[in-house]
């Protein structure tokens, strides 16, 4: 009798660590998908820089990434958003491997939410200032500079779209991780 429960435990086990190995590998894709957007992000915004003559050669307008603290922020926040994904490569490795572990999951769930917060708030604030260089603010004298600085600017709006594709991925990752709790 204790041989034949035993035995239906077991079959029944299998299946959800089948599932949940699924959702690990996924979660495993999902976070090297991540790590490429907010590192391409950080990259493309930390190298942005240009430089345009004003009359003549020796008095020159430049506008780099730097000059605005928002944009070091940004670039600041994907770096330690990609390190971090670097880092949780390994657990993620572990949940492929041991695909019933929750109470790393449930780290898992913390951190992850930690820097989408970190994510959302880099790629908001560098938003509104992306916006204000496309259309200026005619209420407070700040004019648009993308007409000038148009390679400048699309660095900026390029490098917008890394960050929040990380922040999508990141949702998703929680879920997944909060599917992968709820299945055992």
């Amino acid at each position: 009798m204790k041989a034949e429960k035993s035995l239906e435990a077991g079959k029944a086990s299998t299946p959800k660590r089948g599932v949940n190995r699924g959702l690990s590998i996924i979660d495993f894709i999902l976070r090297i998908f991540a790590l490429m957007g907010t590192l391409g992000s950080a990259i493309a915004m930390g190298t942005t820089s240009e430089t345009l003559p004003f009359f003549t050669q020796f008095v020159r307008f430049k506008a780099e990434y730097n000059d605005l603290p928002t944009f070091t922020f940004f670039v600041a926040a994907n770096a330690v958003v990609s390190v971090y994904l670097v880092l949780s490569l390994v657990l993620s490795i572990f949940h492929i491997v041991r695909a019933g572990s929750t109470k790393s999951r449930i780290i898992l769930i913390f951190f992850d939410t930690a820097m989408l917060a970190l994510l959302t708030a880099a790629a908001s604030a560098a938003a509104a200032i992306v916006y204000l260089a496309h259309k200026g603010n005619a209420r407070a004298n700040w004019f648009a500079i993308c007409q000038q600085f148009n390679s400048f600017c699309e660095r900026i709006s390029g490098s917008l779209i890394g960050s929040y594709a990380g922040m999508v991925l990141f949702i998703l990752l929680i879920l997944l991780s909060a599917i992968a709790i709820s299945k055992r």
